[in-house]
C-alpha cells in the first residue's frame, strides 16, 4: 500500500514496513513488561526501532524516509503499551486474580490502544502542530531517520546509517545481557545496599544502588533535570519522610525492614499526593490548547467534507473525524462488554447496569483528560518519562470514590474486594489508552518534522496495539508464575517482582473502598507538589535550563532507592557525556550514539530477563543459575560493583571515538 503525494507514488505505508515493526514491537514490549515490573519505568522504542529498522531496509529496494517511519511507529506501540503493568498485576497483589485471562487482558489492552490511538486526532493539534513543546525524543527520532534515509554522501558515513548507530545498539545490548546472566550467577552482585539507624531514637533509614544497567541508561535518556528531581525525590523520601514516619510509627525488626515497611505504608502515599498535585497543574494548563485542537479538527472535517483536502498540507491529513467518531464508538462496544462480564463474574451482577453505563462515561471522559495530560508531559520531557503512573493515581482514586458514592451503600458488606477489582480493572483500561495517546503524539511530531501522512501513522499504531496486546498476557503470565509479584498472596518477597505502581495503586483503591486511607499522607504530599510547582514555575520565569519537574519528585520519593539513585547516576554521567562531546568534533552525532548505546543497554537487560523468567518458571527453581552460595556476597559486591564501573568507562570512550570519528 502506498501513499499518494502530489500525483507521484510514495512509499510510505508497506507491508514489509509493517512486519518489520511487528517483528520488533513483539520483542520491545516482552522487554518492557519486565523491565517495568522490576524498575517501575518503561523506556521509549521509536530511536532503537528507527535504526533497526534502516539497517534492514537499506538492504532492499525504494526505502524512504517515511517507510521507516512507519515501521518506528508501529514499534513505538511497545513503549508505552507496556504502561498496563502499573495497574494490570494489581488484580494478582490484591487476590482476585491468581492469572491473567488471556481474552481479557488482551481486550483491556486492544480496545483502550485503539481508543488512544483516536484521541491522538484533536489532541496532536493541540499539542503538536499548535504548540511550541520541544517533544525531544520526536525530534531526537526525526533527526535519526532523516539522516540515516538520506542518499547525500554525507549520510552514507552517517553514525546511523553508516552502521556506528546500529553497533552501538548491539553492543549496548550485549553488554548488558552479560552483565545481567553473570549478576544471576551470583558472581556479581545485583545491588549495594545499606540500612542503618539514624540517632538513639529508633529512626533509620538507608540506599540501594541496584547495578542495573538498564537502569543506568534511563538516567541518560531522561535527562540531567529529571535525575536531580529524581535525587531530590529520593532525598525527601529517605532522608526526611522514613525517618519521621519511623519515629511516629515504629517497626519491628532491623533497619532494613524498619526502614523498607515504613517507606511501603506511609511514604509511598506522601509520592501519591505529590504526583496527583502535579497532574492536576498540569491538566489545568491544557485545558485551552485542547479546546483549540478539537476546533481545528472539525475545521479540517469541513475542508475534507468539501472536496478540499489537497488544499491541506500534508502533515494535516488526519484520519477523517467521522472515521475517528466510528471507530471510538465501535471501541465503547467491547468496552461496555469487558465492563459487564467482570462484573457478572466479581458478584456485582445485581448492579451490572450501573456499572456498565457509568463506567464506559468514566472511560470516555477520564482518558481524554489523562491523555491530554500525558501528551503535554510527553511533549515536555519525552514519552520514557511521562506521568503515567501518577495519573494512574487520580484515576484510582476517582474510580473508587465514585464506587463509594454510587454502588457501596447498596452491596452487601462483604463486597469490597469486589469493588477494588473493578476500580483496578476500569483503570486499566483508561491506562491502555492514555499511554497509546501519550506515544502517538510523540511518533506525530517525529513525522511531522520528516513529511509524514498523519492518518498513515495513526493506522500503524493500531497495527502496533495489536500486535503489543497479543504480548503483554503471556508475558505477563510466564512473571507471574516464575516470580510473583510484591504483595501477593503466598509470594516471596526476597523473589517477587517489585512492581511498584501496581502495588501502590491497588493500595490506593483498597483503602479508600474500605474507608482506611489516610488522607493526611496525601495531603502531605500534595503541599509538597504545590511548592515544587511555585519553584518550578520560578525556574522557567527567570531564563535558567535548570529545572525541577513535580512529577520526577513524586516519583523520586514513591520509587524506591533501588530504582532512583541508578537512574540519578546515569542521568549525572549522561549530562557529563553530553557537554564532553559539545566540546568535542561531531558533537551531535557523539551524543546521539549515546542514546543509542543507552536504548541497547535497556533492551540487553530487559530481554534477558524474559528469558531468565522462563527458566526460573520451567526449572522450578528460583536461583537456576546460580554458581556460588551466600557467603561471597561480599566480594560479588567489591566485584560486580568494579566491573560495572569499568564497563562504563570502557563503553563511553568507545562511543566518543566513534563520534569523533563519523564524518
Amino acid at each position: 500500500m502506498t501513499a499518494q503525494s502530489q500525483g507521484a507514488k510514495r512509499i510510505e505505508f508497506t507491508l514489509r514496513g509493517l512486519i518489520i515493526g511487528i517483528v520488533i514491537t513483539v520483542v520491545f514490549t516482552a522487554a518492557n513488561v519486565f523491565f517495568g515490573l522490576k524498575a517501575g519505568l518503561t523506556f521509549a522504542t521509536s530511536i532503537p526501532a528507527a535504526v533497526i529498522s534502516m539497517a534492514i531496509l537499506r538492504a532492499m529496494k525504494n526505502s524512504t524516509v517515511q517507510e521507516n517511519n512507519i515501521v518506528q511507529t508501529v514499534a513505538s506501540a511497545a513503549g508505552t503499551l507496556s504502561a498496563i503493568i502499573f495497574v494490570l498485576p494489581g488484580l494478582i497483589i490484591i487476590g482476585w486474580w491468581n492469572g491473567f485471562p488471556f481474552w481479557m487482558s488482551f481486550g483491556i489492552c486492544a480496545t483502550g490502544g485503539v481508543l488512544g490511538v483516536m484521541y491522538t486526532i484533536p489532541l496532536r493539534r493541540a499539542l503538536v502542530t499548535d504548540s511550541d513543546l520541544p517533544y525531544p525524543e520526536g525530534v531526537a527520532c526525526a533527526e535519526v531517520l532523516k539522516v540515516g534515509s538520506s542518499s547525500s554522501p554525507e549520510a552514507a558515513e552517517s553514525v546511523e546509517s553508516g552502521g556506528a548507530g546500529l553497533k552501538a545498539v548491539i553492543v549496548g545490548s550485549v553488554v548488558s545481557a552479560v552483565f545481567y546472566v553473570v549478576v544471576k550467577t551470583q558472581l556479581f552482585a545485583e545491588a549495594v545496599s545499606n540500612y542503618f539507624r539514624v540517632g538513639d531514637r529508633g529512626a533509620a533509614t538507608g540506599f540501594d544502588f541496584s547495578l542495573s544497567f538498564a537502569l543506568f541508561a534511563v538516567g541518560h535518556l531522561v535527562g540531567l533535570w529529571v535525575g536531580v528531581a529524581m535525587l531530590v525525590g529520593a532525598l525527601i523520601g529517605w532522608g526526611w519522610a522514613v525517618p519521621h514516619f519511623l519515629l511516629l510509627h515504629p517497626e519491628a525488626g532491623g533497619a532494613a525492614e524498619a526502614a523498607q515497611a515504613t517507606w511501603s505504608h506511609y511514604v509511598r502515599f506522601v509520592g501519591a499526593g505529590t504526583i496527583g498535585v502535579a497532574a492536576i497543574w498540569t491538566l489545568a494548563k491544557l485545558v485551552k490548547p485542547v479546546i483549540s485542537g478539537l476546533a481545528g479538527a472539525m475545521a479540517a472535517s469541513r475542508v475534507r467534507k468539501a472536496g478540499q483536502l489537497a488544499t491541506l498540507p500534508r502533515t494535516e491529513h488526519d484520519i477523517p473525524i467521522g472515521i475517528v467518531g466510528l471507530v471510538t464508538l465501535v471501541c465503547l462496544v467491547p468496552v461496555a462488554w469487558l465492563l459487564g462480564h467482570f462484573a457478572n463474574v466479581s458478584g456485582l451482577g445485581s448492579h451490572t447496569a450501573l456499572l456498565v453505563i457509568g463506567g464506559v462515561i468514566f472511560v470516555v471522559i477520564l482518558s481524554f483528560l489523562v491523555s491530554a495530560v500525558c501528551g503535554y508531559m510527553a511533549g515536555l520531557i519525552g514519552s520514557s518519562n511521562s506521568p503515567l503512573s501518577g495519573v494512574g493515581i487520580l484515576v484510582v482514586i476517582i474510580a473508587a470514590l465514585l464506587l463509594v458514592l454510587g454502588v457501596k451503600a447498596m452491596m452487601p458488606e462483604d463486597a469490597g474486594k469486589a469493588l477494588v477489582a473493578f476500580a483496578l480493572f476500569i483503570t486499566a483500561i483508561v491506562f491502555a489508552v492514555a499511554s497509546i495517546a501519550n506515544n502517538n503524539l510523540q511518533d506525530l511530531k517525529t513525522g511531522q518534522l520528516v513529511d509524514a501522512t498523519p492518518s498513515l501513522q495513526q493506522w500503524a499504531l493500531v497495527v502496533g496495539v495489536i500486535a503489543g496486546a497479543l504480548v503483554i498476557p503471556p508475558v505477563l503470565d510466564l512473571l507471574n508464575q516464575a516470580y510473583g509479584f510484591l504483595g501477593a498472596p503466598g509470594v516471596d518477597p526476597s523473589r517477587a517482582l517489585p512492581a511498584p505502581q501496581a502495588g501502590l495503586i491497588s493500595a490506593l483503591a483498597q483503602g479508600v473502598i474500605t474507608g482506611n486511607i489516610d488522607w493526611s499522607l496525601i495531603g502531605i504530599g500534595a503541599g509538597i507538589g504545590v511548592a515544587l510547582i511555585v519553584v518550578d514555575e520560578v525556574l522557567v520565569r527567570t531564563g535558567t535550563p535548570a529545572r525541577l519537574p513535580p512529577l520526577a519528585v513524586g516519583l523520586g520519593i514513591y520509587l524506591p532507592t533501588s530504582t532512583t539513585l541508578m537512574v540519578v547516576v546515569g542521568a549525572l554521567v549522561g549530562a557529563w557525556f553530553d557537554r564532553r562531546a559539545d566540546r568535542g568534533r561531531n558533537g551531535d552525532a557523539t551524543k546521539q550514539l549515546g542514546v543509542l548505546l543507552a536504548s541497547g543497554l535497556i533492551v540487553g537487560e530487559s530481554l534477558l530477563g524474559v528469558v531468565v523468567a522462563a527458566v526460573v518458571a520451567i526449572s522450578g527453581s528460583q536461583t537456576p543459575l546460580a554458581l556460588v552460595g551466600e557467603g561471597f556476597e561480599t566480594p560479588a559486591i567489591w566485584i560486580g560493583g568494579i566491573a560495572f564501573i569499568a564497563c562504563i568507562v570502557v563503553m563511553y570512550r568507545w562511543i566518543a571515538r566513534m563520534g569523533r570519528a563519523a564524518t
